[in-house]
């Protein structure tokens, strides 16, 4: 089976890329300052904490991430206007200086491998923009439920998805990690902006769902991932398009929400397949904190594997050790013969 992009070897041959894990977890080992329950979440630490924001990406590219992702999840200048009190082109450049933390990591990175490594591919390890959903700069945990689907228009979502989409591409991102979409209006919404404005960034598309089948906002899985193939195909774009998946959803829902979606896939298409989990714990947005116990989910990597999945990394909760341990299971089923 061939795949699209830059895919073009054998499905179990092709090189299966190493996403980091949850950026905000690791920043909070970093900081002393609270991290998870702030309106700004990690991203007040860009203006704040610079050094520790870079320090994160090293942990994780120290590992082998073959992926790193902007600390812009939950940056807008809306956000950083009333929570950090920036001006408008203040809160703009704050969304850039991002970027630019997450690059000057990659060069510090590259600079201590070039001696002792040099099979790192020649543009390896790229930078993408983490571009979260509208719902979390409400800070109100609607990016897990997608309830805001209700009361926003996709034109609402485009005008407010350009801003830091346009910011992270002209700082420099190899793409755009468009992830933790509750809804599929909201993908759907996003996935027309790229294609339609910014016609060679490269990006995926990643759900957030709350069980085995369904985006936390109800709809199908499948669905919604389909309708965002179609937009793609239409646009004859699929060499820009990284992925289609899941994050930040328990590691057991993973497969089959995969599965939903293979069987629901045209014969004559290969949709490359991104998966990131969280640990299986819920973050109890009451208190604050995440509660239940977790998953290794590195244990779960074969299975993404051989359903296709592309590119595997971790999100809350997930450590630079377990980067490390996906990206050694990753390596010893790529040695196999």
């Amino acid at each position: 089976k061939m795949l699209n992009g830059n895919w073009n070897q054998p499905r179990e041959r092709r090189r299966v890329l190493v996403k980091c894990g949850g950026f905000s977890s690791q920043l909070a080992r970093n900081v002393t300052e609270q991290v998870d329950g702030d309106p700004l979440w990690g991203s007040r630490f860009d203006d704040s904490h610079p050094s520790a924001v870079v320090q994160t990406h090293l942990d994780f590219l120290r590992k082998g991430a073959d992926i790193i992702l902007s600390n812009t999840y939950q940056s807008s200048v809306e956000g950083f206007m009333r929570h950090l009190g920036k001006t408008r082109q203040e809160s703009v450049e704050l969304i850039a200086k991002s970027v630019g933390l997450a690059r000057q990591a990659k060069s510090m990175y590259l600079e201590e491998v070039a001696s002792s490594n040099g099979n790192i591919g020649p543009s390896m390890p790229w930078v993408l923009a983490s571009i979260g959903p509208y719902g979390a700069h409400l800070h109100d945990g609607s990016e897990y439920t997608g309830s805001y689907a209700n009361r926003v228009t996709a034109q609402q979502l485009q005008d407010w998805h350009t801003t830091r989409i346009e910011t992270c591409l002209q700082a420099g991102v190899d793409g755009l990690a468009v992830e933790t979409l509750p809804c599929q209006l909201e993908a759907v919404a996003v996935t027309e902006l790229i294609l339609a404005k910014f016609p060679t960034a490269r990006f995926w598309v990643s759900f957030q769902c709350k069980d085995e089948s369904s985006l936390a906002h109800g709809e199908p899985f499948a669905q919604a991932a389909l309708a965002v193939w179609q937009l793609v195909v239409a646009q004859n774009a699929q060499s820009r398009l990284l992925g289609i998946g899941v994050n930040c959803v328990n590691p057991s829902h993973v497969t089959p929400l995969l599965k939903s979606l293979l069987a629901a896939q045209p014969t004559d298409a290969a949709i490359p397949l991104v998966v990131y989990s969280n640990r299986g714990e819920v973050y109890d947005s009451d208190r604050g904190e995440w509660t239940g116990n977790g998953l290794d989910v590195a244990s779960f990597v074969p299975e993404w594997i051989d359903l296709g999945a592309c590119i595997i990394g971790g999100c809350c909760r997930v450590y630079p050790n377990d980067v490390l341990a996906i990206r050694k299971c990753i390596d010893g089923i790529a040695q196999q013969p």
